[in-house]
């Protein structure tokens, strides 16, 4: 696999981390992770698929399924607030901006959907930034993104570098920032968004691998500081990210989609390994997310929290875990 041969990142917007070359970049031209380049093989793929799956009975057997909430206290209040909407889509407020992070709100193709949004786009209120961490489509899903922006369109959009050739079509004339990693978006005076590494890939087509940045999102108010993971394996990135910010509120964490962890261990990170993260950062507050809307690997489906409820119990986890329902208004006490 290729290494760096160059350095990018987006001149226009500010880089916070001042030892940092850019986002790296490798001779095909193909976004690469800083410490563990990674694309996936059509061989592996295929060893998953059609390999052993020592839980398929545990996991048909899984009753689990979320509890969805309908809260509308968001649309219409202004105090600080998350909201899941299932999977990694959230509706976020900090002092006064409205954000919406990778909204899909309707089915995935050939993935079945255990629980549905609490909420539609039409429910929503007026948007300030839509945030798309990469362009998997169970974080960027083109319906979604076009009703939300019809409805919202005086909304920015903020994403990864190379990614507004894909989203133009669906987003109109809204302006799209597109940051390399540890940039700064251009954003109003009293909220701060960040774009930072995270250890995954890129691909919609047959020959689009890793051209488009995948990331996570720190977003700091006066008053709060949030991390949103994005899809990641662990790594080095988050104790990194805690030395850029070392006072975070609230960790959005994935904690699902990890089996079999030969093959997901790259790219998407177990509850354990996610708790590990949530101690790199030095968060106050885990929220885990990526677990028990759509069905995309071998884990049951209720295993992520049952593993983080355990090691909760254990006294494992040196910090908050707030486990949230679909449409629960949290108000970051």
């Amino acid at each position: 696999m290729d290494r760096a041969t160059q350095y990018t990142y987006n001149p226009a917007l500010y880089t916070c981390k001042g030892d940092w070359p850019g986002t790296p970049v490798d001779g095909s031209g193909r976004f690469i992770n800083h410490e563990y380049p990674y694309i996936p093989t059509l061989s592996s793929v295929l060893k998953w698929k059609l390999g052993p799956k020592p839980q398929q009975q545990e996991k048909e057997a899984d009753t689990f399924r979320l509890t969805t909430r309908h809260d509308t206290h968001f649309i219409h209040d202004t105090a600080d607030c998350i909201v899941w909407l299932g999977h990694a889509s959230f509706f976020i407020r900090l002092a006064g901006i409205n954000i919406l992070i990778d909204p899909v709100f309707y089915d995935i193709p050939l993935t079945h959907r255990y629980t549905p949004s609490p909420f539609t786009p039409e429910t929503l209120p007026p948007l300030d930034y839509l945030l798309i961490s990469h362009d998997h489509r169970d974080h960027c899903q083109e319906e979604s993104v076009k009703r939300v922006m019809a409805l919202h369109p005086p909304a920015a959009v903020l994403t990864g570098l190379q990614m507004e050739k894909l989203l133009r079509p669906w987003v109109g004339r809204a302006p799209v920032q597109m940051a390399g990693w540890y940039q700064q978006y251009t954003t109003t005076p009293n909220l701060n968004i960040y774009f930072l590494p995270t250890r995954h890939w890129a691909k919609r087509g047959l020959n689009d691998t890793n051209k488009r940045l995948w990331g996570a999102f720190v977003l700091q108010s006066e008053h709060h500081t949030l991390y949103f993971s994005g899809d990641t394996g662990y790594g080095s990135h988050f104790a990194d990210a805690r030395a850029a910010f070392p006072s975070i509120d609230v960790a959005i964490i994935g904690v699902g989609a990890y089996k079999p962890e030969w093959f997901m261990h790259p790219v998407h990170i177990s509850p354990t390994d996610a708790v590990r993260a949530f101690h790199d950062l030095g968060s106050k507050v885990l929220v885990p997310m990526h677990y028990g809307t759509f069905n995309l690997s071998d884990e049951p489906i209720g295993e992520p929290i049952r593993v983080l409820r355990a090691l909760e119990r254990e006294g494992k986890i040196h910090g908050k875990l707030r486990v949230l329902d679909p449409g629960e208004n949290y108000g970051f006490e």
